[in-house]
């Protein structure tokens, strides 16, 4: 890379950063108040279980749409968008929570989800000028600043208490407030400052082709099939990120429904998501640079260790506060073994013309199965237990495990 491409991307890096960092903290209260509030709304566990994952479901069902934006009008097109589509659907939640309004909750919290698919792509687009050495790092370091606005978005219910004493907002749609600001300021430092677009021009690795003439061949959909279907590195990184996502996304969905039935408060609640989504970033960069020194493959067998960890945990001491912060945490750290490993590994074995495209294809396909996994995981939840759904979804780390001898977790030779 050249002097001043590496400029560029070292400014691409602070701006993706930056709004990481702000738009995080919209995002990271669905899997707290956005649940909460779905569970006192709705007042029944079937539709409450659906309005739980309906910001999974609106961060997969945007996810291709944000991946063709970017690959037809560029990075800072799709990404703003997407912080903004988020802003108003914290805006519609502000409502839905002031007036205890079942319909605008479900837009708001699918509209939400966008900020989810957002946050993920960003992770792809730092790795759009970074040389073929370094994109686990670029990728990670967006994965780990966003720690900051993740773990303080689950904790918005007490600043949402000091505006319910100021305005009359109710503690919830006050912490919706808060969220739509900082989501529409993350998408406006992207419009602003995101310049030149990461995905024009040239990167480390050649000229960028645009995905327009292309999808006419390859609908969307089937764009990411066709890459896993006949690239097996992709078809396995693919297949890793997909399953951690849906046992996180699982796990942590239920466990503030669990805690609340043990009579915890919302504070507890959402310090131990806060908690849970600090073991999903904070080593992040500890996971690019090993992923870059030796390969993805102790990566991820080192998440998918955790991972059966986290979930024994839960299903041992799930009468247990700090059992349950403990396996909370757990699922975090294992999951972002996986997940930077495995993202950066699909980056890699991607053709670069259809690379925009599949990365937001995967982002949708993980998000998809994990909304279905977690609203099955609402009724599983209610005839048994937490800890039954931990052995269940325990089951699914199985296709990774089988995966990890093969070749398609081995270094490139090109990358070494």
């Amino acid at each position: 890379m050249t002097d001043t491409g590496h400029d560029i991307q070292r400014r691409t890096l602070a701006v993706l950063a930056v709004s990481q960092v702000i738009g995080t903290v919209g995002v990271g209260i669905a899997p707290s108040i956005g649940i909460l509030l779905a569970t006192e709304v709705t007042d029944s566990e079937v539709w409450s279980g659906l309005a739980r994952t309906a910001s999974t479901l609106g961060a997969a069902l945007l996810g291709i749409p944000l991946g063709a934006t970017a690959a037809r009008w560029g990075r800072r097109t799709a990404l703003a968008s997407g912080w903004w589509v988020s802003a108003a659907g914290a805006a519609v939640l502000v409502a839905a929570a002031q007036w205890s309004l079942v319909v605008p909750m479900f837009l708001g919290l699918l509209l939400i989800g966008a900020g989810q698919a957002t946050s993920l792509q960003s992770r792809f687009a730092a790795t759009d000028r970074a040389r073929p050495a370094d994109r686990a790092r670029a990728l990670s370091l967006v994965v780990w600043v966003g720690t900051l606005g993740n773990v303080l978005g689950p904790n918005l219910g007490l600043p949402g208490q000091a505006l319910h004493r100021a305005t009359g907002l109710t503690v919830f749609a006050g912490a919706f407030l808060i969220a739509a600001v900082c989501l529409a300021l993350a998408g406006l430092v992207i419009f602003l400052w995101l310049r030149p677009d990461p995905l024009a021009g040239h990167t480390a690795s050649g000229p960028v082709v645009k995905e327009a003439a292309t999808r006419r061949r390859f609908p969307r959909v089937r764009l990411l099939l066709a890459e896993v279907r006949t690239n097996r590195r992709a078809r396995a990184a693919a297949g890793a990120v997909v399953i951690a996502q849906v046992v996180m996304v699982v796990v942590m969905t239920m466990t503030p429904v669990h805690m609340s039935h043990r009579g915890d408060s919302v504070t507890l609640v959402g310090i131990t998501i806060s908690l849970h989504i600090l073991g999903m970033y904070a080593l992040a960069p500890v996971v690019g640079q090993l992923t870059d020194r030796r390969g993805p493959r102790p990566a991820v067998v080192t998440g998918v260790v955790v991972l059966v960890a986290s979930l024994v945990v839960a299903g041992v001491a799930s009468d247990s506060t700090a059992g349950v912060v403990v396996a909370l945490f757990l699922l975090g750290l294992g999951w972002s073994f996986v997940n930077v490993a495995g993202s950066a590994t699909f980056s890699q074995a991607l053709t670069e013309d259809h690379r925009a495209t599949a990365q937001g294809g995967l982002d949708a396909s993980s998000n998809l199965v994990s909304a279905a996994g977690a609203f099955a995981a609402g009724p599983l939840m209610a005839v048994s237990s937490f800890p039954v759904v931990s052995i269940v979804v325990a089951v699914l780390l199985i296709p990774v495990a089988v995966t990890l001898p093969t070749a398609a977790w081995t270094r490139p030779r090109a990358a070494e």
